[in-house]
């Protein structure tokens, strides 16, 4: 009998609570989910830097990042982007990502002059926001990952047109030092004989 009445036990199974959209007769509406109260922001999300947010100073897109770009950022975006971004646009941003070589539509090259000339601010939009047949990321990404993000595609972007004169002057110093590969040389073609005629090869 005392096995059967502990087995009885409901301790917290039965509790004074409403299930998501379980109606209420204590409030006049019927309703036991109730509206925040007017002029509350939720715990992390009171956005004052609308730069940071929005990407935008104004109703134009930032030119400047909102935080340092360091190489800590670099690797966070490069970690991001690598994730989500590289199955379309790839690992190099030339638009032949994995995805898009079976079938998916290509995305416009980070390399394009059109992209290479937009702004920080631009990127953080489309990820936000999404743009033609790409959705947006931001479930995926935070707006600091996504700014991380953006400054990555700019290390891309250099990375495929750089010059000497982008080097710091140590680096561009050593680089002139180091001896220039020689040129490929292309393997002498052996004279093919003919037999005489009458003569079988």
């Amino acid at each position: 009998m005392v096995s059967l009445l502990a087995g009885c036990r409901q301790d917290m199974h039965n509790q004074p609570k409403y299930t998501p959209l379980r109606s209420s007769e204590f409030f006049p509406d019927g309703r036991s989910a109730r509206d925040p109260v007017p002029g509350t922001v939720a715990r992390g999300q009171l956005r004052e830097d609308t730069l940071f947010h929005t990407g935008k100073v104004g109703n134009q897109f930032a030119v400047q990042f909102p935080m340092p770009v360091t190489r800590a950022l670099l690797e966070r975006g490069q970690g991001r982007y690598n994730i989500y971004c590289a199955p379309c646009h790839s690992l190099t941003g030339n638009g032949f990502g994995m995805v898009v070589q079976r079938g998916y539509r290509r995305p416009v090259s980070f390399h394009d002059p059109r992209l290479r000339g937009a702004v920080p601010g631009y990127y953080f939009d489309v990820m936000t926001r999404g743009f033609g047949a790409m959705p947006d990321y931001a479930a995926q990404l935070s707006p600091a990952d996504r700014w991380a993000v953006a400054a990555y595609v700019r290390a891309l972007q250099l990375s495929q047109h750089a010059t000497l004169e982008d080097l710091p002057p140590v680096q561009r110093e050593q680089l002139m030092k180091e001896p220039m590969p020689a040129p490929a040389t292309k393997p002498a073609e052996t004279e093919k004989k003919v037999p005489p005629p009458g003569v079988q090869p």
